[in-house]
């Protein structure tokens, strides 16, 4: 139970100053509401250690332990007691979930001491909050266990299609290196006894100086380079701009778009089936996406189905998901069977994500091997030219 500092006003806009205990800053703002106060601003006097958000994959091994240890019948105090005294974690990850059967023994929720450690997704405190309520814990923490293995496999499809070509390119930036620095040097003695030289031949050897005798300013230019590209990306409109190209960008649009509806659909079908009402579950889903663009568009969608507006006719006018998503949910709104069709469509976009990344990296190996042999090509062009030239003059003479 934390302890909070914090203000809140009435009705008549007075200010009521305190301290209290409670489990979250949500159910801070619940206890106040019941006495008719609205939170402006809280303070954690405990000053709780922040912990690193949880990765997909211990997420997925935590709630498939859990759910085993609940169908088996033991009691979820005695279940985290297991889970968190278990090898093969480190320190961060078993001090959250020591934290957490703390919170239980005082008789805190599962959901609310979750959302107080501030590193379990939105989605799992929401679906283990509904499973509290329904009493069919064991069922929801295995479902969250099935997405978040499906999240991993997922995500890790992209990063073992993007290794290859990630090594390709750092092998040319390697090879280009070792050229200017250590190669070309051997013929500047050769070079200082020729007239003129050719242009690319005076570009590769103002490089060769600049990187052998000025070899931190590069490594600082570098620095400073990734800094401001970081810092850059991370303004808000500048990102939205980045995420637009992600599901507009040709040949990896597609992609992207394919993982982003999967994911959503997964996501969505989980929390739908859990007993999250349906306009909550979208607004979770949404977040999960993995994209501010696409993500920034169910705001709109969120009104529409309060509305009563159907959610495959909001969902049409999203730009990043796939239209096979909307019409989907549409048979799935005309059978009654909505968890069930987006559980299918998630399964085949798994698997068109899946080839759709073995095709980028089918279609990537060539196009790096070209530009790699381009580069290499016009060093060696450059060193050899003024040499071929050279000769060239002598047998004329």
């Amino acid at each position: 139970m934390a302890r909070f500092k914090y203000v809140a006003k009435d009705m008549s806009g007075k200010v009521h100053k305190g301290t209290v205990e409670a489990a979250s800053e949500n159910a801070l703002t619940q206890q106040l509401r019941e006495e008719n106060l609205y939170l402006v601003e809280a303070k954690d006097l405990n000053g709780a250690k922040k912990h690193k958000k949880l990765k997909a994959k211990q997420l997925a091994a935590f709630c498939r332990e859990l759910s085993t240890l609940l169908a088996s019948g033991v009691t979820l105090v005695r279940a985290l007691d297991i889970i968190s005294e278990q090898e093969g974690m480190n320190k961060d990850e078993r001090d959250i979930y020591k934290d957490v059967l703390q919170d239980l023994k005082r008789g805190i929720s599962l959901s609310d001491a979750m959302e107080s450690k501030e590193c379990f997704p939105d989605l799992m405190i929401g679906m283990i909050r509904s499973g509290e309520g329904s009493g069919n814990l064991d069922l929801v923490t295995q479902r969250l266990s099935i997405q978040y293995e499906k999240d991993y496999k997922l995500t890790q499809q992209v990063k073992s299609a993007m290794t290859y070509p990630c090594i390709l390119l750092v092998l040319c930036v390697v090879i280009v290196i070792l050229i200017v620095t250590f190669i070309l040097p051997q013929f500047q003695s050769l070079f200082d006894q020729m007239e003129s030289l050719p242009m690319i031949t005076n570009i590769l050897i103002a490089v060769s100086n600049f990187l052998v005798q000025k070899w931190y300013i590069a490594l600082l230019t570098v620095a400073v380079i990734v800094a401001l590209i970081r810092i850059i990306v991370g303004i808000p409109a500048v990102r939205r701009g980045v995420d637009w190209m992600k599901v507009h960008m040709w040949g990896f649009g597609k992609l992207f778009k394919v993982v982003y509806t999967a994911r959503f659909a997964r996501t969505l079908s989980s929390l739908y089936s859990s007993g999250m009402p349906l306009v909550s579950a979208v607004g979770v889903a949404a977040k999960t996406i993995g994209n501010g663009y696409v993500e920034s568009q169910f705001d709109e969608v969120i009104t529409m189905v309060r509305g009563g507006v159907p959610l495959s006719q909001g969902l049409r006018e999203v730009d990043g998901l796939l239209k096979k998503l909307s019409s989907t949910i549409l048979v799935g709104e005309e059978s009654g069977r909505l968890d069930v069709m987006l559980d299918s469509i998630a399964e085949t976009l798994e698997a068109d994500a899946e080839q759709a990344t073995k095709r980028m990296v089918t279609l990537l190996e060539p196009i790096l091997i070209i530009f790699m042999a381009l580069i290499v090509g016009c060093i060696m062009i450059g060193v050899m030219l003024p040499i071929y030239q050279s000769y060239s003059a002598i047998e004329n003479a």
